[in-house]
């Protein structure tokens, strides 16, 4: 007999049910299916501290493929505190291996992004088997050349590039619209070429507000009566960068605008005149039914998964990389992020196609 418990953490995104699905339907087709059990714990990590769980058959992973969010529920339950007691004294990751060890199970799968991540190399760390998925609109996962979720949402917020352009073109305006992503551009990056902004901003290349201004100046000379500029939830300006952390924090906190978009409208239109609306898609970017691609990708990592477990290869979490599958060590994941480098041949490109990086 086979117990297998399972959670989904941090953001919700599109395809975390088809990946669970993946797995199950693996166990279900393989030939010791009846010897197996599955434990969905409810709401992330919470529900494998408090024991919250509910058992799961094949049926609860059927026509789920389609469906967006997660049938377990998720939670955001930070690594940087994980180690900390609760409100009532709890200490959390001795609950975790408690509760593991209670109901007897023979690996954990995990789906998630970097906290994620964090916290399940920690449970393995701690002598639990483990299995990992990686799940973010992010992409930006070390390890793994793709994350599910993120196909889904370069889709979501590339409709809303598309979108702004006719109503940007006929009012002759500078339009921003703000991608998802704090700490990486991919999505940004990936949704701005692939909807044609003029101006693509992201954390790892901080922007000056006159190289930004030269480009609209650009394409109006040029004739051009509009421009997009897509810009990431992290993007930061060169002055800024330059502080330290707690100096950026500082001034944040009296920062009158409520995200870098509307501090870049208002000196936008300050420099040039030019009305500059901005666009804010928000939590669609996660939500939906998730993109074919999604489907199979998400799939085939479920699928790999569920051949970890029936080879009890624990320690793991299921990569993609050149195009192939892959099983890459849980310590060699945990703690590290894939950000966009400046010398990247895709952004290397996207400049060669007359996009400005504002730098």
């Amino acid at each position: 007999m086979k117990r297998i418990g399972m959670l989904t953490s941090g953001g919700d995104c599109q395809a975390l049910n088809a990946a669970m699905r993946g797995v199950v339907k693996t166990l279900d087709n393989s030939n010791n299916r009846e010897n197996v059990e599955i434990y969905g714990f409810l709401d992330g990590y919470r529900g494998l501290i408090y024991g919250k769980f509910q058992m799961l058959t094949g049926r609860d992973f059927s026509g789920i493929l389609t469906k967006g969010g997660t049938i377990l529920g998720t939670s955001r339950t930070p690594f940087k505190t994980i180690k900390d007691p609760d409100e009532n004294g709890l200490n959390k990751v001795e609950a975790m291996k408690q509760n593991y060890h209670k109901l007897q199970l023979d690996c954990l799968v995990i789906l998630g992004g970097n906290g994620t991540h964090k916290t399940a190399n920690l449970l393995r760390q701690e002598g639990l088997n483990v299995v990992t998925l990686p799940k973010t609109i992010d992409n930006d996962l070390w390890g793994t050349d793709m994350t599910f979720g993120f196909q889904s949402a370069v889709d979501i917020a590339t409709d809303a590039i598309d979108y702004i352009h006719t109503t940007a073109a006929s009012h002759a305006r500078v339009f921003i619209v703000e991608v998802m992503g704090h700490k990486v551009g991919w999505l940004t990056l990936n949704a701005g070429m692939a909807g044609g902004a003029d101006i693509i901003l992201i954390p790892e290349i901080p922007y000056d507000i006159n190289k930004v201004v030269e480009k609209i100046e650009e394409r109006n000379r040029r004739g051009s009566r509009f421009t997009i500029i897509a810009v990431a939830e992290g993007a930061i300006s060169k002055e800024d960068a330059k502080l330290s952390k707690k100096e950026y924090k500082k001034k944040q906190e009296k920062n009158p605008y409520p995200s870098v978009s509307y501090e870049l409208a208002a000196a936008i239109q300050k420099k040039t005149g030019k009305e500059v609306r901005v666009t804010v898609p928000g939590h669609m970017q996660r939500g939906g039914s998730p993109c074919p691609y999604d489907r199979v990708f998400a799939s085939r990592l479920g699928a790999e998964a569920g051949k970890l477990i029936m080879d009890g290869q624990y320690g793991f979490m299921v990569g993609y990389r050149n195009r192939e599958v892959v099983r890459v060590p849980l310590e060699d994941v945990a703690g590290k992020l894939k950000e966009v480098s400046p010398d990247a041949s895709i952004v290397q490109e996207a400049k060669l196609l007359g996009i400005s990086f504002g730098n």
